[in-house]
């Protein structure tokens, strides 16, 4: 027994220093000291007074072997801002709902039916014809399916450089669920239990993107108030100290005021220490709750920042954090090249979201994509699912960037656009559609197809066609019903002309805009009340009894999430926008 004894301790005393080894090369690389600085700001402070190519067949994709994978556009990935808002009383912002973010919650059916997609990027076509049901009149509609050969399971994403920039002005200390600047007005009330700050749903946030890093790939850290700072150098995740990082992130407080060019500067000079190498993919991922109040009175400033960086090879991700989160400001980041959008409105939730899509949303693969309309008889009247839909003309549809996206069947997750023609005359109903795009290579590539509108007042080619038609009237009345009721709110107009009539004559305009109505041009807006008018009630009442007819059609039960909004609004009570005119004089001689 003895000697079992000498023998066992001889074998755990070896193995007990050889857990206990550490590699020399794995360090604690993080260089922001909040101490320090303020120490630093201190001083400054005491000594105030001291001194063209020829287009070609489509590229080739990997071999297919198993399921593929679709595309789907850049811009906003999501519509959760808007929901946030209206779940804890407030009046969502115009921007916060995007027809291409409401796709994206969607899978469709592209209606490439049983043919095989060979390419990179394989367009495919489906054509509609319906009766409005507001305005009665006969519309027409493409849709573009956003289909790809790239396998699933040989999809591989480039090796990373990854800077994160976060923002820890003051601002990000606010509750998730509460406007910031409402502490200097009237507060809406908010009956949510209000737990985390914005700075700790970021903070949460960031650590499960860098859990999805891989040894090879390269992460930095920038912060920033009305200053930024390098917390961390752009260096191999295998040569970082992953738990230390951790630590020192989710310690991070917030203060001072808010500077995002000064962050985004930053971040660019992190990039500058790294050779360039072509198998790398290089992002920022800038994580704020846009409220600037100080070095940021330029909208041009931060976005030309971005837009520079993107032709030199360096996209973004916007991360947007809370209720109070201004949309308005990524509108111009989103039709970056290559740049996307995310809001957060729960760490667990987009930990989720990031155990899906990481890979997907660090990818850009198709650049520069041009629809071309030839027709004698049609032209192109509104683009739903593009945040550069305002760019297209008659005969011209434009989209910067897709970004690979997951299937299921023949189903992709926002895999469609959808375009509203408009028939000029009467006569041969042919289109020719003409489509080109660049690869990340930056080579050209077409193709042409033709496609027919079928003689039938009212039809759908496909499920797909439909649902996208469907979503695409919820996100059009969401926008003007936002028009109408934040008119009396921060801008200078009272809600006019909301009859039920005349609100039905304008809840589908599209584009959704009132040159009438001047609004407020801070971004520090502060919260607007959650309220419905009779007209918009009545609207929302004869859309939800049509969208349910069509959940029960199109058999998808992922329509509840529009179905959960509307039932949300009409549970509010209609305001009454003309109350009865009082004689409120009170002198009495």
């Amino acid at each position: 027994m003895r000697y079992i004894l000498i023998f066992l301790i001889t074998l755990i005393i070896p193995l007990s220093a050889m857990s206990k080894k550490v590699d020399v090369n794995i360090t604690d690389d993080w260089e922001y000291n909040a101490s320090k600085i303020m120490e630093d700001k201190a001083l400054q402070n005491i000594n105030i007074g001291g001194g063209s190519k020829t287009l070609m067949a489509p590229a080739p994709a990997p071999r297919a072997f198993s399921k593929k994978l679709g595309l789907a556009v850049g811009g906003a990935k999501d519509t959760n801002n808007f929901w946030e808002n209206i779940k804890n009383g407030y009046l969502p912002k115009l921007t916060s709902i995007t027809y291409e973010g409401q796709f994206y919650q969607h899978y469709f059916d592209t209606g490439l039916g049983k043919q095989e997609c060979k390419y990179l990027f394989c367009p495919s076509y489906s054509t509609a014809k319906r009766v409005d049901i507001f305005t009665k009149g006969q519309d027409y509609f493409l849709s573009v399916g956003l289909n790809s050969n790239i396998d699933e399971k040989s999809f591989k994403r480039k090796k990373l450089n990854l800077v994160v920039v976060l923002d820890i002005s003051g601002s990000m200390g606010a509750s998730f669920n509460s406007y910031y600047y409402d502490r200097f007005g009237k507060k809406v009330e908010n009956r949510e239990k209000e737990t985390k700050t914005k700075m700790e749903i970021a903070t949460e946030s960031i650590v499960a993107m860098l859990s999805h890093l891989k040894d090879s790939d390269r992460v930095g850290i920038v912060l920033f108030d009305d200053r930024a700072y390098r917390a961390k150098p752009l260096r191999v995740v295998k040569l970082s100290n992953k738990l230390a990082i951790k630590e020192h992130i989710l310690a991070l407080k917030e203060r001072g005021g808010t500077n995002w060019s000064a962050g985004y500067k930053e971040a660019l000079k992190l990039f500058k220490e790294v050779e360039k190498d072509r198998d790398y993919e290089n992002r920022i991922v800038f994580l704020t709750d846009a409220m600037p109040n100080t070095g940021e009175l330029r909208k041009d400033r931060l976005f030309g920042l971005a837009k520079k960086a993107s032709e030199n090879g360096i996209h973004t991700t916007f991360i947007g954090i809370g209720v109070d989160f201004n949309n308005d400001l990524v509108e111009y980041v989103s039709k970056t090249r290559g740049a996307n959008y995310f809001s957060v409105h729960s760490s667990s939730e987009f930990k989720k979201l990031l155990d899906k899509e990481f890979d997907y949303m660090v990818t850009p693969l198709v650049y520069d994509l041009v629809l071309k309309l030839d027709s004698k008889s049609y032209e192109i009247d509104a683009v739903y699912g593009s945040p550069e839909a305002n760019l297209a003309t008659g005969e011209i549809m434009r989209v910067n960037t897709l970004f690979p996206s997951s299937t299921e069947g023949n189903r992709t997750k926002g895999g469609i656009i959808l375009l509203r023609l408009k028939k000029i005359k009467d006569g041969d109903n042919s289109i020719t559609l003409n489509v080109s795009y660049r690869d990340i290579d930056n080579k050209s590539y077409s193709n042409s197809q033709n496609v027919k509108f079928k003689s039938k007042r009212e039809y759908y080619d496909n499920l797909g066609i439909r649902k996208a038609i469907l979503i695409s009237d919820y996100v059009t009345i969401m926008k003007n019903w936002l028009i109408d009721a934040r008119a009396s709110c921060n801008d200078s107009v009272k809600w006019v002309m909301n009859d039920v009539v005349a609100v039905m004559k304008r809840c589908m305009i599209f584009p959704p805009k009132r040159p009438i109505y001047p609004t407020v041009k801070t971004w520090e807006r502060k919260s607007c009340k959650l309220e419905v008018s009779k007209g918009y009630k009545k609207v929302f009442e004869i859309f939800k009894r049509h969208f349910k007819d069509e959940i029960k059609l199109l058999k998808d039960d992922s329509l509840n999430i529009e179905l959960k909004v509307l039932d949300r609004l009409l549970k509010e009570k209609p305001i009454n926008e003309y109350k009865e005119k009082k004689d409120d004089w009170e002198f009495v001689e």
